[in-house]
C-alpha cells in the first residue's frame, strides 16, 4: 500500500482571486467542484489524478496569512533566462509581489508573493526541471531532511531521489511530473501550514487502512475544525499538516 501526492491545497480569503491568479500564472484551467472552492488544473486532456501534475486547489478560510515565510512554497520552472524574465514580468503583471525571504541579491532566482502574500520562486534554467511542467517543485522547509525523506518515502509511492544534511528530494516513480523538496532550516514550525499537500490511496485500497499505516509511521492525527469530512487530517513527524483524501473511482 502507498499513497499517491495529487494535489497543492492553499488557504485563502479570497478563493477566487487566488485561485485565477495561479491559473493564470501556470496556464491552467479553472472550475470548482463547491461554493468555497476553486479548482485548478492542465487542460489538453489532462485526468485527475495523475503524477504528470499536482493540480492545485484553493480553499476559502476566514484566517488572514499569519507566517512570516509559509513553510511550504512552489518553484515554477523557466526553459531559458528570457523565458525567467517573461514570466516574472507577466506575474507581476497578475499581481505577484517581489518578495524578500533572506535570499540576498545574488541568487540566481526570483523570489515572488502571491496576491495573498505566499511566497513562490521562479527558478532559472535548471536542467533538473526541464520535464516537470510549469512546477518544478513543491518544496518544505524542515529541520531534519533525512527524517522527512524516511517518512514521506514509506507514505508516497514517490521515489526518494537524494538524501543529504540539509536537502532530501523525491519525485512519482514514474519519473513524471514535479519534485517534492525538503530543505533544512534551523527554526521549528510555529503556525499552521498556508499551503499543504493533500494525498490520495489507488483504487481498491482503503483509506481507513491507510491512515492507519501513516500514524505507524509517526502521522498524528489533527483536528483543525473540519467536522464530518470524506478526508483525514493529519501532520507528519514535524507537524506540517496533510490530509488523505478519499479514493478516486
Amino acid at each position: 500500500m502507498a499513497l499517491r501526492p495529487v494535489q497543492v491545497n492553499f488557504k485563502a480569503l479570497d478563493c477566487e482571486a487566488v485561485g485565477h491568479f495561479w491559473a493564470d500564472a501556470l496556464g491552467w484551467g479553472v472550475s470548482s467542484e463547491g461554493p468555497g472552492v476553486i479548482n485548478v488544473e492542465p487542460g489538453g486532456g489532462f485526468v485527475w489524478p495523475d503524477p504528470a501534475a499536482l493540480c492545485v486547489d484553493v480553499v476559502a478560510v476566514p484566517e488572514p496569512k499569519t507566517a512570516t515565510k509559509n513553510r511550504v512554497h512552489l518553484d515554477l520552472a523557466t526553459t531559458s533566462a528570457a523565458h525567467q524574465t517573461q514570466l516574472v514580468a507577466r506575474l507581476k503583471a497578475l499581481g505577484a509581489t517581489p518578495a524578500d525571504v533572506g535570499q540576498g541579491d545574488d541568487v540566481p532566482w526570483t523570489v515572488l508573493a502571491d496576491p495573498e502574500g505566499n511566497e513562490f520562486c521562479v527558478l532559472e534554467p535548471r536542467e533538473t526541471y526541464r520535464d516537470t511542467g510549469p512546477i518544478a517543485a513543491v518544496v518544505v522547509d524542515c529541520v531534519d531532511p533525512r527524517a522527512m525523506a524516511r517518512f514521506w518515502g514509506e507514505a508516497t509511492d514517490w521515489d526518494v531521489r537524494e538524501v543529504a544534511d540539509d536537502h532530501a528530494v523525491l519525485r512519482s516513480a514514474r519519473g513524471v511530473g514535479p519534485y517534492l523538496e525538503f530543505l533544512r532550516k534551523p527554526e521549528p514550525k510555529t503556525v499552521p501550514d498556508r499551503v499543504h499537500l493533500d494525498l490520495m490511496p489507488y483504487p481498491g485500497d482503503d483509506r481507513t487502512a491507510e491512515v492507519a499505516r501513516l500514524r505507524g509511521l509517526g502521522a498524528t492525527d489533527l483536528d483543525l475544525g473540519q467536522g464530518d469530512v470524506p478526508w483525514t487530517c493529519l501532520a507528519d513527524p514535524e507537524g506540517h499538516e496533510f490530509c488523505v483524501l478519499g479514493r478516486s473511482s
